[in-house]
């Protein structure tokens, strides 16, 4: 038996379609006696899945089916949604610490700018003044016959700065040069600043360049006010270097 559809556009038939159609074909040869006299009783008494032993299959429809595919398209989208905004935090966590690391780095690198730029600035003991006495000169007026350091011009009163960074070492009485001051530079030399009229530091103190450290005067053996400056290599007497070359080293236009 031959079985036509009609001309025209062909369209698969849908699941559901093609159980029926199923369904219809057998009864159809059922009617016809293909069959037989064997088939009637055979569909009359169809025996249930558990005599038989098979498992019955349920057919759904192709609206389901497809409701089940965006089900299961939503839930996988969704999932790589999940997974792209994971990483996209991911790299944003990412890369706020490489920022607060780069931002920490640079204010490191600024402090230490700071600091080096503090160690090697230096100033005049006392400012916009001159040398009034020279380093060696000779003269009775001092023990070893010649200037140990040099003289900055200065009336009683003056303020006197400490040249650069450092800490106190002495800071009272020093015999012929009257109050004095003496620190230890960064870079492990000693300046000293004598006839003082009040000293403003103390011993362990820690000063910074242009810091007052005290007052010029006429204390000790002078024979008026001004400032007595000496650059050593120790804070001993005798162990003195050229004050103005010693400041000149270190950028000090005197």
């Amino acid at each position: 038996m031959a079985f036509t559809r009609a001309t025209g556009k062909h369209r698969r038939p849908s699941r559901m379609h093609r159980t029926t159609a199923r369904a219809a074909g057998v009864a159809a040869l059922t009617t016809s006696g293909v069959v037989g006299t064997l088939a009637a009783p055979a569909l009359a008494a169809e025996p249930a899945a558990e005599q038989t032993g098979l498992t019955p299959v349920v057919t759904i429809g192709d609206s389901i089916a497809d409701e089940i595919d965006a089900q299961a398209a939503a839930q996988k989208q969704a999932a790589q949604d999940a997974a792209a905004r994971e990483a996209a935090e991911q790299a944003a966590r990412e890369k706020a610490a490489e920022a607060a690391e780069q931002a920490r780095e640079a204010k490191e690198r600024a402090a230490r700018e700071a600091e080096r730029k503090r160690l090697n600035t230096f100033v005049l003991p006392i400012d916009g003044s001159y040398v009034s006495t020279a380093y060696r000169a000779g003269s009775s007026l001092w023990s070893s016959g010649s200037h140990t350091g040099v003289d900055f011009h200065a009336a009683s009163g003056t303020p006197v700065h400490s040249v650069g960074a450092g800490t106190v070492v002495e800071a009272g009485w020093g015999g012929a040069y009257g109050n004095q001051v003496v620190i230890r530079m960064h870079d492990g030399t000693y300046t000293q600043y004598g006839h003082l009229s009040s000293i403003g530091v103390s011993v362990g103190q820690t000063v910074t360049p242009g810091q007052q450290i005290g007052l010029s005067g006429a204390t000790g053996n002078v024979t008026g006010p001004h400032l007595h400056f000496e650059a050593r290599t120790s804070p001993e007497y005798g162990s003195d270097m050229d004050p103005v070359a010693y400041l000149r080293s270190h950028g000090v236009n005197v």
